[in-house]
């Protein structure tokens, strides 16, 4: 299972790359997924009704992985290690990882030097 990240997600919708190629093959194989969280930050950061229209159709046709318990445990138990470390990847990442930690997805996201503190997540390559 691929889950998209917001970056990747918004890499597509504006037709760039690295992220629009990548996210265009794994929609065409039906593998792609993405969270709760990603649909939130995407539609926060709609500037118009058509900018809001292009990404309820890009969700549209993923699947959205839900915040659950499981997922929201994953999550905090992220954020507190890294802490601990001395490192944070931020609330809204946090939860990111926990979703995709609890389904067992790996992630696919430009963001790799950020998520890979996560140790236990499978990032998936852009290319």
């Amino acid at each position: 299972m691929i889950v998209a990240d917001t970056d990747v997600l918004i890499d597509f919708l504006a037709g760039s790359n690295p992220g629009f190629s990548r996210v265009r093959a794994a929609i065409d194989g039906g593998q792609l997924h993405t969270t709760t969280i990603t649909q939130y930050e995407l539609l926060a950061g709609a500037n118009s009704p058509k900018q809001d229209g292009r990404i309820r159709d890009l969700l549209a046709a993923l699947s959205i992985l839900p915040l659950d318990r499981a997922a929201a445990d994953w999550g905090a138990r992220t954020r507190r290690d890294l802490e601990r470390r001395g490192e944070s990847v931020g609330m809204a990442d946090s939860l990111i990882a926990g979703i995709v930690l609890a389904c067992g997805g790996r992630l696919l996201t430009r963001n790799r030097r950020h998520f890979e503190r996560v140790g236990t997540l499978a990032l998936v390559d852009l290319e």
